[in-house]
């Protein structure tokens, strides 16, 4: 069945979008772009906006081969689900609205499934040279070993890949037999992540099929993202046993331990806080080196403060009110997860 698959491969490319026309553009435009010299097609699920991008589908017809959807809001994983089954290929690509893709990207993608095909992949985020530095502070963050252990798309990850939604590929096989995304957002995409490897199929990173992630959200639309990620995580671990790892305790015992520190400095015991400030200075030295810009990685110290907090909170409460109460996670958490349609 692999060997049929890589023979015929027909990428879809499913980008659901929200309220966002202009960030659609952006993306076909760098779809129009592509250097992959194979057929594909594009597939736009409209989430029930209020400021529709059909007008912006419909400039792109005779340039690509696209379909435009329109459709109750149900949120990003249901309407990549519907995405999906409306396709016509065979290896679905799922992409956020506020991505760009690099000319080459889809002939990454297809160099690596021609090397060792699998059925489900990822790749990582990159920030353009375009982007404001607020952008590329916080994509550091989001990105580097230093912060999230490589989780989301680092070269040196912790523990199996797991790939996200804004870079996923996934084929038909994998999509049906998973069962597609579900309704808790975010964190739909590791939960599918999980079932596609409980249904005996394999994920693989993708170092070089990378996107550029825009991230249009400003710092406190950032703590609330990554608040909501730790108020996740524990969610995912009661559904499937066996995926928790004491490092997702990382962000919670760290801000933690700076507290700590700073007090024990007042009463004369400056050896915690040194020890912190020495973790700063390599974060910021990192980010340094790979931007270039000494704003940026300024900014990625308080980026890296705000994820900590955000998501450090977030774990704990999660933590704490499903290990002491009978309720349900979407009882317990309903702003996490979208209505059954």
């Amino acid at each position: 069945m692999a060997f049929l698959f890589q023979m015929n491969i027909l990428f879809s490319i499913v980008v659901p979008v929200y309220n966002r026309p202009e960030e659609v553009r952006e993306l076909l435009e760098s779809l129009q772009k592509q250097d992959y010299q194979k057929n594909f097609e594009v597939v736009i699920v409209e989430d029930g906006s209020s400021e529709s991008s059909e007008d912006i589908v419909r400039r792109f017809q005779d340039k690509l081969n696209i379909s435009y959807y329109f459709k109750e809001n149900s949120g990003p994983g249901d309407s990549r689900n519907f995405g999906m089954q409306n396709a016509k290929g065979n290896y679905y690509i799922i992409l956020d609205s506020d991505c760009i893709l690099p000319k080459q990207y889809l002939s990454e993608v297809d160099k690596e499934l021609e090397r060792g095909f699998v059925h489900c992949f990822g790749g990582p985020d990159a920030a353009d040279a375009s982007f404001t530095t607020v952008q590329k502070a916080i994509n550091y963050v989001m990105t580097s070993f230093l912060t999230t252990g490589g989780i989301r798309g680092g070269k040196k990850a912790v523990g199996k890949f797991q790939p996200r939604s804004f870079n996923m590929g996934i084929s038909k096989q994998a999509y049906e037999k998973a069962g597609g995304f579900g309704r808790i957002h975010p964190g739909e995409d590791p939960d599918l992540t999980f079932r596609i490897w409980k249904a005996g199929f394999d994920t693989r990173l993708f170092p070089k099929a990378y996107v550029y992630h825009k991230r249009r959200i400003d710092w406190n639309k950032f703590y609330i993202q990554v608040n909501k990620f730790g108020m996740v995580r524990p969610i995912l671990n009661k559904w499937h046993s066996g995926t928790a790892k004491p490092t997702y305790w990382f962000p919670t015992w760290f801000m933690f331990g700076l507290c700590v520190a700073v007090v024990f400095a007042f009463f004369g015991l400056w050896l915690p806080l040194i020890l912190y400030v020495f973790y700063f200075f390599i974060l910021f030295l990192d980010a340094l080196i790979k931007s270039k810009r000494l704003k940026v990685a300024l900014l990625a110290i308080f980026a890296a403060l705000v994820q900590f907090t955000g998501y450090g909170i977030g774990f704990f409460k999660s933590t704490m009110l499903l290990n002491f109460s009978n309720k349900e996670p979407e009882e317990l958490f309903p702003k996490l997860f979208f209505k059954k349609k």
